[in-house]
């Protein structure tokens, strides 16, 4: 199915279903994919990077987003947040922890209300510097999405094999609450097997790894654009409500979106 990559270091700002009026940051390049994850539905396709690939600079991060701040400042334009995603995980990039101080230097100067967010797949959380950067945002959404091993690989398909729901728990529970999970939920057939974490077993897992982490916000949500995988389909209204509702029940708060 058609999927896109994002062709500019700084882009938008766009209407994010999740956190309102967003300026997107892209720390990788604009014509590859890369990631520690290689997610079925990623809306901006399996992982690829081609022989001739740039990987923008701190310096070039920081004048693209200086740059557009003060446009955006000038003609008085709307901003709820500056928020890092883009063509893969953005806390892989080298300078990612002394990016996000930039950022929130020139989020001081130009638009000190709006809210920084990095949506990150987790796996560099161990690394003290992503660690310590990522406690800095005052949005700091972590994935996890599922607490099954065997689901986590073949919904996810981590770069290495040695990951597990056990080593996410651990980690993700090192940020004391300071962290907004993120979990999208589908079902569907890839490769000939059946996914779907939305079972009882899928969510009695995930609700367990929910208490011990212990998020101050839960985000759950679904397929809303293309995927790279075919034969994939969206959880329904009625399914993420019930999820929501279990949530709540830990006294964790819960976002839905579709």
């Amino acid at each position: 199915m058609s999927t896109f990559l994002f062709d500019k270091i700084v882009f938008g700002p766009v209407q994010s279903r999740r956190l309102g009026t967003s300026l997107g940051i892209n720390l990788l390049p604009v014509n590859a994919k890369i990631c520690t994850f290689n997610c079925i539905y990623c809306e901006c396709g399996f992982n690829f990077k081609p022989q001739e690939s740039h990987i923008p600079t701190r310096e070039e991060v920081k004048n693209a987003l200086r740059t557009t701040l003060s446009e955006m400042k000038t003609d008085d334009k709307k901003l709820d947040v500056i928020t890092f995603a883009g063509n893969g995980e953005p806390t892989i990039h080298t300078d990612f922890a002394a990016i996000i101080d930039d950022t929130i230097a020139l989020r001081n100067e130009f638009f000190p209300e709006a809210k920084i967010s990095v949506l990150s797949n987790s796996t560099q959380i161990h690394k003290p510097a992503v660690f310590e950067a990522l406690n800095k945002v005052d949005n700091n959404i972590l994935k996890m999405d599922s607490a099954i091993d065997a689901t986590i690989h073949l919904l996810n398909q981590p770069g290495t094999s040695s990951l597990s729901a056990q080593w996410l728990t651990d980690h993700l529970k090192r940020f004391n609450g300071n962290l907004i999970l993120q979990t999208l939920f589908l079902q569907g057939e890839i490769e000939g097997q059946q996914i779907d974490n939305t079972t009882e077993e899928e969510l009695s897992a995930w609700l367990e790894a929910v208490k011990i982490i212990s998020p101050k916000q839960v985000m759950i949500y679904t397929l809303a654009r293309d995927t790279p995988a075919e034969g994939l389909k969206k959880a329904s209204h009625k399914q993420l409500l019930e999820i929501a509702d279990r949530v709540k029940a830990l006294g964790i708060d819960v976002s839905v979106s579709e």
